[in-house]
């Protein structure tokens, strides 16, 4: 066989080869149980939220939905790294406190929030993952957040 010939047949099986990477990567996203360094999902309000809000900033600096997932990333971890106590539900978090907040049951929670400009943020937890699509759903998410942080 001379070389244009090899470079034919391999420019021929080359987007096969891709296809079959590509679908077993996609297996492998939607199979393959997650495992995350920590069950804790951390969320910071940062230096300065509170006097922007009191300046009239409308600016979010939390989502008004956090998503977490059982038995993934199933504890909320709250870090005020603001100056005044910050209001989360029924808890007042002091200037450098955290407040960690377990979930073990999937549902959507409504909690008041100084830190946002109407007061509120949801927290949805999800159930456990299952193999397949649900998986595969949260490791797209997860790396969607990632690649708009």
């Amino acid at each position: 066989m001379n070389r244009e010939s090899q470079r034919t047949r391999f420019r021929r099986i080359l987007p096969g080869i891709a296809i079959a990477v590509a679908i077993a990567a996609l297996a492998w996203a939607a199979l393959v149980p997650p495992s995350p360094a920590s069950s804790e999902e951390l969320f910071e309000i940062p230096m300065g939220t509170w006097a922007r809000r009191m300046a009239g900033e409308k600016r979010e600096i939390l989502p008004d939905s956090i998503r977490l997932t059982l038995g993934t990333n199933d504890v909320l971890l709250l870090r005020n790294r603001d100056e005044v106590p910050q209001t989360f539900g029924p808890v007042l978090i002091m200037p450098g406190q955290s407040f960690r907040l377990p979930f073990e049951k999937a549902s959507t929670y409504s909690f008041a929030c100084t830190a946002h400009a109407n007061g509120q943020m949801n927290v949805v937890v999800e159930p456990e993952l299952t193999p397949g699509w649900t998986t595969l759903r949260w490791r797209w998410r997860r790396l969607h957040r990632a690649l708009l942080a």
